[in-house]
C-alpha cells in the first residue's frame, strides 16, 4: 500500500510541475491543482504541505529531469565538449515538441515571483546556480582531458553556456519557425566545437 501511496504522490508531482511550468505560481489556482491532480485541497495539503510546498517541489523535479536528460546526452560522447554541442543541438527542436512551455520553469520562476514568495524565488536561484556549476565543471573537464586551452576561463565559459540556453529557450517560446531555432542551436553547438584546442586539425 505505502508503494502505491508513494507512486500516486510521484504521479500528482508530475502533473502539478506540468501545470505550474504552463501557467506560473500565480496563475494556478487552488481549483487547477485540485483539477488536474484530481485531489480535493486536505488531500493536496497532507500530502505536499501547501501550494508554495507542491510548487517548490515541482521546481527540483523540473531541475532534476532536466539535469538527468543532459547527463543522458553527455554520456554519449567521450569528448566533454562535443556532449555539450549535443546537448544544444538537442534545443533546436523546441517549437517541435509539445511541451508545457518552451522557456525554462525555473527561469519564469524568477521574472514571475516576488517578494511574497522569496522562499519559492531562492529555490529557483539555487536550482539554476548548481546548473551553471555543473556547467563550468564540464568544461573543467573538457581542460583535463586537454581539448580545452587553460588559457579560457571555465567559470565564463559556463555561465555563457547558461546564458545562451536562456536565451534560445526564451527565443523559441515566440511565434518563429522551427528552422529559425534550430538554426541558432546549430550555431551555438559550432562555437563549442570550435573550442576544441584539436578543431582545426580534426577537419582535415
Amino acid at each position: 500500500m505505502a508503494r502505491a501511496t508513494n507512486h500516486d504522490r510521484q504521479d500528482s508531482l508530475e502533473r502539478a510541475l506540468q501545470l505550474f511550468w504552463e501557467k506560473g505560481f500565480h496563475a494556478t489556482s487552488l481549483k487547477d491543482l485540485e483539477k488536474t491532480l484530481d485531489m480535493r485541497p486536505g488531500s493536496i495539503y497532507a500530502a505536499f504541505g501547501s501550494k508554495d510546498a507542491l510548487f517548490q517541489e515541482s521546481l527540483e523535479r523540473y531541475a532534476h529531469l532536466s539535469l538527468v536528460e543532459i547527463e543522458r546526452t553527455l554520456q554519449a560522447y567521450d569528448s566533454p565538449l562535443a556532449g555539450l554541442a549535443a546537448f544544444m543541438r538537442g534545443f533546436g527542436g523546441l517549437r517541435d515538441q509539445n511541451l508545457p512551455s518552451r522557456a525554462c520553469m525555473l527561469v519564469k520562476s524568477l521574472f514571475e515571483l516576488g517578494p511574497r514568495e522569496k522562499s519559492a524565488w531562492l529555490k529557483a536561484e539555487a536550482l539554476l546556480a548548481a546548473m551553471e556549476t555543473y556547467f563550468i565543471a564540464r568544461f573543467v573537464a573538457a581542460q583535463d582531458a586537454g581539448e580545452l586551452s587553460r588559457e579560457l576561463d571555465p567559470v565564463r565559459l559556463g555561465r555563457r553556456l547558461q546564458a545562451e540556453v536562456m536565451g534560445l529557450r526564451a527565443f523559441a517560446q515566440r511565434d518563429v519557425d522551427s528552422a529559425a531555432v534550430h538554426a541558432l542551436a546549430e550555431d551555438m553547438a559550432l562555437s563549442l566545437e570550435s573550442l576544441r584546442i584539436n578543431a582545426v586539425a580534426d577537419t582535415h
